[in-house]
């Protein structure tokens, strides 16, 4: 039992980060819940051997590297004529600084799924290039070299928008 219980505490503590790199790299709220019970479930199932080869910044990579696959994984796979749609019904006044995070979070869904993998372990995640590489089982220079058109590719969606980036 205690091993369900630490896996409960830790699938508690971590869902909600998990969501949000998820969120935004797929950029769809039910695909991002969908990623993140899917690595949990994963982890789950090798829980026992997880726990006690790893300390908890080695779970969490794990989890980050397990959510990245999948995610890229299912982006090769569902390449068929699903249309997603954005649009919600009419909803109350957006809280300050929602429209940066909208905009932000559109211009990313336009990226390919590996360049926004990137950008999203980059900035949300705070990770380094090293980092990055690592988890995406690339070379540093492919990092770097996504990461570089990807920031390009946002400054050219973004326009004008830009300068809500800029805004205290």
């Amino acid at each position: 039992m205690e091993t369900a219980l630490d896996f409960e505490e830790f699938a508690s503590t971590r869902a909600r980060r998990l969501f949000q790199v998820a969120y935004l790299m797929c950029g769809d709220w039910h695909q991002a819940q969908d990623l993140v019970q899917t690595t949990l479930a994963k982890m789950f199932s090798v829980w026992g051997r997880l726990r006690r080869g790893q300390d908890e910044p080695g779970l969490d990579a794990y989890a980050r590297k397990v959510l990245l696959r999948y995610y890229l994984s299912q982006r090769r796979l569902r390449r068929s004529g699903e249309i997603v749609s954005a649009d919600l019904p009419d909803s109350p006044e957006a809280p300050a600084g929602s429209e940066l995070r909208l905009t932000l979070a559109a211009a990313l869904r336009l990226l390919p799924p590996r360049n926004r993998a990137v950008v999203v372990l980059r900035y949300l995640e705070d990770r380094s290039i090293e980092e990055v590489a690592e988890l995406m089982e690339i070379s540093q220079g492919a990092v770097k070299s996504l990461n570089s058109r990807s920031l390009a590719k946002l400054r050219e969606i973004l326009g004008d928008d830009r300068e809500l980036l800029f805004r205290p």
